[in-house]
């Protein structure tokens, strides 16, 4: 198959519209038809059902869509790495969640800028799932944590480890707790657990808050709209109103260096190092 193929038929499966799909693509609807015809030709199956009034995916275009989503990303990822490669001392792209590990990280920095001959860093903060960045060849190095983080396909390092807290308004009569259980922060009516997208932007089913980044999220606790269970360091971002209670039973979390295996930067490896050394 033609990646042309794969992106045009992406496209139909996804809008199940040609008309749409034509458009997104920026060509014409009949060679869009064509290619997917011939592509449903090649492969001997039907990939998609049409009818005057709708278009929907049959199994094996269902098992296609799957397939080729990673596929293209794979590819879009290359040409990423292959043209920052090209230029001269590209800066390292460093992906981490905003918020989270903030002294770690400005440690890191620091040790990393002192090394001889150290590569510039570019931080890239996001409001979730950091490690799809590196797939995506958009990062080159990134800081994950254990639970929450997913490091499949990624060589890591641990860096640090840390208990969590819950965060509560400090009005709250668990507030003043010197620590809590988890069953005493989830059996909060009042105080339902916040709500973090996953990985494709969907929130799990729940009545607590929805929330994307941590300034939202805090906001809406002062208010009384929810609570949260995060790790120890957040505890640097508190703002007035807030308290943090150690949650004895809450699982750890390890913070860890995170990079795709195929790197061969001579730059990663010294961050890498001082990170570890650290």
């Amino acid at each position: 198959m033609e990646t042309r193929e794969l992106r045009y038929f992406v496209a139909v499966a996804e809008e199940l519209h040609f008309g749409r799909a034509a458009q997104r693509l920026g060509i014409a609807q009949p060679p869009l038809s064509r290619t997917i015809s011939q592509l449903e030709h090649r492969l001997g199956v039907v990939l998609l059902e049409r009818t005057s009034r709708r278009v929907t995916l049959t199994e094996a275009g269902s098992v296609l869509l799957a397939e080729a989503r990673p596929i293209l990303g794979a590819l879009a990822a290359a040409e990423r790495r292959a043209r920052r490669a090209a230029t001269s001392q590209p800066p390292l792209v460093l992906a981490t969640k905003a918020g989270a590990s903030g002294e770690l990280l400005a440690k890191l920095l620091d040790a990393y800028a002192a090394e001889p001959g150290a590569t510039a860093v570019d931080l890239l903060l996001c409001e979730s799932h950091p490690q799809q960045l590196l797939h995506d060849g958009q990062a080159d190095v990134a800081l994950l944590h254990q639970p929450f983080d997913s490091t499949a396909g990624l060589d890591t390092e641990i860096l640090s480890t840390e208990g969590q807290v819950a965060i509560l308004p400090t009005s709250h009569p668990l507030a003043g707790r010197s620590h809590v259980r988890m069953a005493d922060v989830t059996s909060l009516p009042e105080l339902p657990s916040a709500r973090w997208p996953g990985p494709g932007g969907t929130y799990p089913d729940g009545p607590g808050a929805e929330v994307r980044n941590q300034t939202q999220l805090f906001q809406l606790i002062a208010l009384g709209r929810t609570t949260v269970v995060l790790p120890e360091s957040c505890r640097a971002n508190l703002s007035a109103g807030l308290a943090a209670v150690p949650v004895l039973d809450a699982p750890a979390v390890t913070t860890v260096i995170a990079w795709p295996p195929h790197s061969r930067s001579r730059a990663l490896a010294d961050l890498v190092r001082v990170a570890t050394r650290r």
